[in-house]
């Protein structure tokens, strides 16, 4: 075969256009165009395993973020292949692909859809995949917390941005909803709260975040955020959480609503969408095991603004977990 093909480009090149670089908008859309592998007989073969979890049966406001995972997987087909700022090329780095969609039978029974979610982490944990998720409302990171405590036979630390802390009490009757799943996984020991950072902090539900002083959370409040500063609050993490597994969760309502108006419980006053870059590039290096980004809820959004915010972030989180990869396989050498 010719080295050019007949318009004079490189073989190699022409073919790399075709497989890499195909048009945004035409194909199946998956996670940042990777290969769909919904096998978990394949799971083996991968490093980072990008999952929806389309479930807000837990929500107390708006729903509509079970459609979330589909309209993140829309937009990912804008990320590129390398961060312009830290350098990462993830997929050079990492083997990076789409393992589908939590299947979720439960959905009329809280407990029934946790175990559900539990379960196929499970699995991803088993396979030595390393999650990115895609929510769903905030309830989904507590089984996820549940599964990877059951590899790792340790609680994980926590990086968390949001409007608020969630680590509220029962709600009628029921423990399993979006504002408490912190509270429940330090009572089951799959979250080690001295090791805990909530970021961005506001709004009238404080009342509601007791359990976070009390067992010892570090809780950055939005007005704080801005008197110390983005490169303060980084530090502020990186301390936090130390040298020990991680797990970086990012509620878009974390952002002012100007950017994420798509969301169950907006919140004015948060922050922009680059400082939340900034912040996010700020924890590369840390032991990350996981990281989600949830409460993405297509039908109050507003021209895709919030799901293409939400997977700039979840480009930004896969960034952090291939440099991790990275760095794990240059000390294993």
């Amino acid at each position: 075969m010719s080295d050019t093909t007949d318009d004079g480009v490189p073989e190699a090149r022409k073919l790399a256009w075709g497989a890499v670089f195909r048009h945004r908008y035409a194909g199946v859309a998956t996670f940042m165009r990777q290969e769909l592998q919904e096998d978990p007989e394949t799971w083996g073969d991968i490093d980072i395993g990008i999952a929806g979890v389309p479930f807000d049966g837990a929500v107390t406001n708006r729903p509509g973020a079970r459609h979330g995972p589909r309209a993140l997987r829309e937009q990912s087909t804008l990320m590129g292949r390398i961060n312009h700022q830290t350098g990462v090329r993830p997929f050079d780095t990492a083997r990076v692909a789409d393992i589908g969609d939590v299947m979720i039978e439960g959905v009329y029974a809280l407990e029934r859809a946790m175990g559900d979610i539990e379960a196929f982490y499970d699995r991803v944990a088993a396979a030595g995949v390393m999650p990115l998720s895609a929510g769903g409302d905030h309830s989904i990171t507590l089984p996820i917390m549940r599964a990877l405590k059951h590899s790792l036979g340790q609680p994980v630390g926590l990086v968390h941005f949001d409007a608020h802390c969630d680590t509220g009490p029962e709600l009628f009757g029921h423990k399993h909803h979006h504002g408490g799943p912190f509270r429940v996984a330090v009572e089951d020991g799959a979250l080690d709260p001295k090791r805990t950072i909530q970021i961005g902090i506001r709004g009238p539900a404080e009342v509601l975040w007791d359990f976070s002083y009390e067992s010892g959370m570090t809780v950055i409040h939005i007005e704080e955020l801005y008197a110390m500063g983005i490169e303060a609050v980084i530090a502020r993490a990186r301390e936090v959480v130390g040298d020990g597994p991680v797990y970086v969760s990012f509620d878009v309502d974390g952002l002012d609503p100007v950017y994420a108006p798509g969301t169950g419980t907006p919140e004015v006053g948060g922050y922009t969408t680059r400082e939340a870059q900034q912040m996010l590039r700020g924890l590369m290096g840390l032991n990350i095991i996981g990281a989600d980004v949830v409460e993405v809820s297509p039908p109050f959004d507003s021209g895709s603004i919030t799901s293409l915010n939400g997977a700039q972030m979840m480009w930004e989180l896969l960034c952090l977990m291939a440099d991790r990869v990275g760095r794990r396989e240059s000390s294993d050498g």
